[in-house]
C-alpha cells in the first residue's frame, strides 16, 4: 500500500465527543455538560465507546467561563466531532478555530452517531 492509501486509511478512523448526562442520549448543552462520552468511528463507520471524559461546565448561571472554554477544548482536542444537544455561537467558533467540529444531535446516541457517519461518509465523497 502506497503512503497516500496509508494516510487516507487512517484518517478515517476518527473519535467523537458526545455530551451526554446518562450516556444513553444526547441531552447536554456544551455549556452545561461536565461529562463527554468519547466514541471511535471506523473508516467502515462502526463506532465504540473508548472512554468518559469529565470536563468544568463553561456556563454557570448565566455567566461563561472562558478559561474553563479553552480548557475544555484542550481535553477534547483529539475528537473530530463534539455532539451536542445545543451550543452557543462563542464556543462554536473556539472550536471550529481548534479544528474540531461542533454539531447539534440532540437525540440518543447510537442514533445521532449514524446520522454523523453518514454526513462524514457524504462529505468524504467531495
Amino acid at each position: 500500500m502506497d503512503n497516500l492509501a496509508k494516510g487516507q486509511l487512517e484518517t478515517d478512523v476518527y473519535k467523537v465527543a458526545v455530551a451526554s448526562s446518562d450516556g444513553i442520549a444526547i441531552n447536554q448543552h456544551f455549556g452545561r455538560a461536565d461529562t463527554f462520552y468519547i466514541y471511535e468511528v471506523t473508516e467502515e463507520g462502526k463506532h465504540k465507546l473508548l472512554e468518559i471524559r469529565t470536563v468544568t461546565p463553561v456556563c454557570s448561571g448565566g455567566n461563561h467561563n472562558d478559561h474553563a472554554l479553552r480548557s475544555n477544548i484542550n481535553k477534547l482536542k483529539d475528537c473530530r466531532y463534539i455532539v451536542v444537544s445545543r451550543i452557543g455561537m462563542g464556543a462554536e467558533n473556539a472550536m471550529e478555530q481548534s479544528g474540531i467540529v461542533p454539531m447539534e444531535l440532540p437525540g440518543m446516541i447510537e442514533d445521532s452517531i449514524d446520522k454523523l457517519i453518514t454526513y462524514q461518509q457524504l462529505q468524504n465523497l467531495f
